[in-house]
């Protein structure tokens, strides 16, 4: 296995009556896209904001890059990079002199130019910040948050507003990242993005771990039966298996030619991912 880059063991954080986080568990290894799915208030985004030590913890044990992110020094948060969920960079600054900005608060930065071409802004580094689309002024986030070279990367949502070729773009330069030794930590809606970049994932509903895997094989994927659907002269049919070829064979024998709308498929991730949701739902 692996370097750890980040442990947690028993971490726990209340609102008040609330209990956001809930005796969670977590490991992620150096180099690799790490995945953090769940519904909207299953405390992930506390998990993630105690991981870069802007909150606190009420219990548990975090170790980051080798470090307690509560008590973290400046050096360690130099090698952390954020891209957050909102908007954080605006003003009347250029793209360019932007993240020349930022550049200047790293000890070694990556050249801000190469940043600007790999986040799809090199026509608009002339512009100012303030006049951009939402779009355009999410990429400067994402420029801004690997401007530093970080050791660890924290995504938040990265892609929101992007075109599909800019989401493209941006998997690209994700995958440089970890190929290069960049740990990442994605939280994301978009399941294709998820299941695109990660290598492994976490589910986390009501505070805990309730799944963990990589992509293909999360919450039994890989061993869930197959559903094999067709177009038969009453209507359509489909029929859930274990031996979906059996099933196909049979189905040639009873057409001649092709069998009509015939389709094999499995389980997405975002089927598993719902059926985890609504699993844990239906426990409580």
């Amino acid at each position: 296995m692996r370097e750890t880059a980040i442990r947690v063991r028993s971490l726990c954080k209340k609102y008040g009556d609330h209990l956001a986080v809930n005796n969670l568990d977590l490991d992620i290894r150096r180099g690799e896209i790490f995945g953090i799915l769940g519904p909207n208030g299953a405390g992930k985004s506390t998990t993630v904001e105690i991981l870069e030590g802007h909150r606190s913890r009420d219990r548990g044990e975090v170790e980051v890059l080798g470090e307690d992110p509560g008590r973290a020094s400046r050096r360690w948060k130099s090698r952390i990079g954020i891209v957050w969920q909102n908007e954080v960079v605006t003003g009347e600054l250029t793209v360019a002199e932007t993240v020349r900005h930022y550049a200047q608060y790293f000890p070694d930065p990556r050249d801000p130019e190469e940043i600007i071409h790999l986040v799809g802004l090199s026509e608009k580094a002339g512009a100012r910040v303030g006049g951009l689309s939402g779009g355009q002024r999410r990429r400067v986030d994402v420029a801004v948050g690997v401007i530093g070279r970080p050791e660890l990367l924290f995504l938040d949502e990265p892609t929101t507003g992007f075109d599909p070729a800019a989401r493209r773009q941006f998997w690209h330069l994700i995958r440089s990242l970890a190929h290069d030794g960049t740990t990442i930590v994605l939280t994301s809606h978009y399941l294709d993005e998820v299941e695109a970049l990660a290598d492994r994932l976490a589910v986390v509903v009501k505070g805990k771990v309730v799944a963990e895997g990589d992509p293909a094989t999360l919450g039994g994927r890989a061993r869930a039966r197959a559903t094999v659907s067709w177009l038969a002269p009453e209507g359509p049919r489909e029929c859930h298996t274990d031996t979906p070829t059996s099933v196909v064979h049979e189905l040639a024998t009873q057409f001649t030619g092709e069998v009509p709308e015939l389709a094999v498929s499995r389980p997405t991730l975002e089927d598993i991912y719902l059926g985890l949701i609504k699993e844990q739902e239906t426990a409580a």
